[in-house]
């Protein structure tokens, strides 16, 4: 079985990634790994990828389908794609790549734009011992001190909500088109992100009706 798992920044799409590809034995797929392997294993394709990205260039779709599929060759258990497709053209190329069948589902990780931002922007650290805290989840007992040094607390610009915004806006703008065409192809499942990992990763396994082999009852 093939799956697409969608979601913004901050959507616990990684999260659930994980815990899925270790129920199952499915193979997690992240674009990021994808280049870092390619790049350890000094392939053919890594080199060309990491050509492009030296001259702070895109690597073309063309490269990335031919890595995903040199990545996947053989594999049995089944795959679940994370921040892969990117783009409509990408979606495009890989349901062409993989000729018939492509990919069984799209999963949709749904959290609203609010709780979005409150997740990406309330991230802060220690200055002395770099113990991260976290405005939501997990917060220190006094406000703006780390509860183990009593050092300052500051956020990095990464964390800000200027930041998670821009973010949030370029992952939006790409992905729309995106959920739009799995939807159209009937392979799109919906599911609420606002609710504890357990729960989330429970009814993502029900709603795929997977075995712990990676395959469909």
């Amino acid at each position: 079985m093939r799956i697409i798992l969608l979601g913004a920044p901050g959507s616990g799409k990684g999260t659930q990634a994980e815990r899925l590809a270790a129920a199952t034995g499915m193979m997690h797929l992240s674009s990021g790994d994808l280049f870092r392997q390619a790049e350890k294993e000094g392939t053919e394709l890594g080199k060309l990828a990491k050509s492009h990205m030296e001259k702070g260039l895109l690597v073309p779709d063309e490269v990335v389908i031919r890595m995903v599929l040199e990545r996947i060759a053989g594999n049995k258990a089944g795959v679940i794609f994370d921040g892969f497709p990117r783009t409509l053209e990408q979606a495009e190329s890989l349901d062409k790549a993989l000729g018939e069948g492509g990919i069984d589902k799209a999963v949709y990780i749904e959290v609203s734009r609010g709780e979005l931002l409150k997740r990406l922007s309330g991230r802060w650290i220690c200055r002395q011992c770099q113990k991260p805290y976290h405005l939501v989840t997990s917060p220190p007992k006094k406000a703006g001190r780390c509860d183990n040094c009593g050092g300052e607390l500051y956020q990095r610009p990464d964390d800000t909500v200027e930041t998670a915004e821009k973010r949030l806006e370029v992952y939006l703008e790409q992905t729309a088109p995106l959920v739009e065409y799995y939807r159209r192809k009937g392979r799109l499942v919906e599911i609420a992100g606002e609710r504890p990992i357990e729960t989330v990763n429970k009814d993502l396994v029900a709603r795929l009706r997977l075995r712990q082999d990676g395959h469909r009852h």
